[in-house]
């Protein structure tokens, strides 16, 4: 066997390097298609707002007194407080509820975190006017009870 030169092993070698990279870069790449997707939970929501009611003092029978409701959030994050509904008690067990109407207009209102007295909606308190003697009402404190769902 014949051995060969510097110039023929260079020649020899830079060929190869040469067949090696046109054969690399034929099969460089692959082509596919694909498709996929990701998921991932929101926040399990439920955080609560307190809900208040106020009121003129001095109803008597056969009046009606404007309601604001308002709300506390004192969550991280803001919420919507939606349908409103509310109910009359009273402090005196002979002074009836049912002689009081009330309404409660919803606005569906964002109420942001960290804020207070937010207006969610109004309404009317009625002190309706009966035939019988209402006098276990005087004096009563009327509570106005507020919750949303």
């Amino acid at each position: 066997m014949r051995k060969l030169s510097i110039k023929s092993k260079v020649a020899v070698a830079v060929t190869t390097a040469g067949l090696i990279g046109i054969g690399g870069g034929a099969f460089a790449y692959w082509t596919t298609t694909g498709a996929g997707s990701g998921n991932a939970a929101t926040s399990a929501g439920g955080q609560t707002v307190v809900l208040h009611s106020t009121f003129n003092a001095g109803l008597t029978p056969g009046e009606s007194e404007a309601v604001a409701y308002t709300a506390d959030n004192g969550n991280d994050t803001s919420t919507v407080v939606g349908a409103l509904a509310a109910t009359v008690s009273t402090s005196v067990a002979q002074c009836d509820p049912a002689w009081f109407g009330v309404t409660a207009l919803t606005s569906n209102s964002t109420v942001a975190g960290h804020t207070t007295g937010v207006s969610v909606g109004s309404g009317t308190l009625t002190f309706k006017d009966s035939a019988a003697n209402q006098d276990a009402c005087k004096g009563a404190i009327i509570t106005v009870s507020v919750t949303s769902n």
